[in-house]
């Protein structure tokens, strides 16, 4: 899996979950994943998750660390595996820094309050995750938390130490389908 953090801010309107996104502008094929900070301001015409859609639920966060996950080869069921494994990793991540976070599904909540977005979608020849987490909570349209209040200061570092763990992740589990044999009754 490749992976990449864009050091440019890039605003997320929900057009950039689309099959071929980081190919065509960041040259990397194949399963890959690229991770930026950036506004977010989804539209319900942009919306991928219809219930939020169904509930006029629009996305904005004034800064997020954002990630977008493309993978081959897989379901969509098999990619909301892949995007709870992932929300895990990131819960994983700000634990062992002593951060106490919760996780319910695919969203992480910091003292009672929302500090995740995350949807995976199928596309015509990809599966597809973006998940983003609130660097600054002011602003959001619901009980927000922030990795600035959580002491996270290098996001760069924390976002790559993140891609690396579900690069790792992702190759173990390949590995893991590689050396078992099949079994006949």
């Amino acid at each position: 899996m490749n992976t990449l953090f864009i050091e440019k801010e890039i605003k997320y309107e929900g057009r950039e979950l689309s099959p071929h996104w980081i190919y065509k502008n960041f040259r990397l094929i194949g399963d890959s994943m690229v991770s930026f900070i950036g506004e977010v301001d989804v539209k319900l015409d942009e919306m991928v998750d219809i219930e939020d859609v169904i509930n006029v639920e629009p996305i904005y966060s004034k800064k997020m660390l954002n990630f977008i996950i493309e993978q081959y080869d897989i379901s969509l069921y098999g990619m909301v595996y892949a995007q709870r494994l992932f929300v895990s990793i990131i819960k994983e991540s700000l634990e062992k820094r002593g951060i106490k976070i919760e996780r319910h599904g695919d969203d992480l909540f910091y003292d009672n309050r929302k500090l995740s977005v995350s949807i995976a979608t199928k596309s015509i020849t990809s599966c597809l995750i973006h998940t983003a987490l609130n660097i600054i909570k002011e602003g959001a349209p619901i009980k927000a938390s922030d990795l600035t209040e959580m002491g996270i200061k290098d996001i760069q570092k924390f976002a790559q130490e993140i891609m690396d763990n579900y690069k790792k992740e992702n190759e173990s589990i390949k590995n893991a389908t590689y050396k078992v044999r099949g079994v006949i009754e």
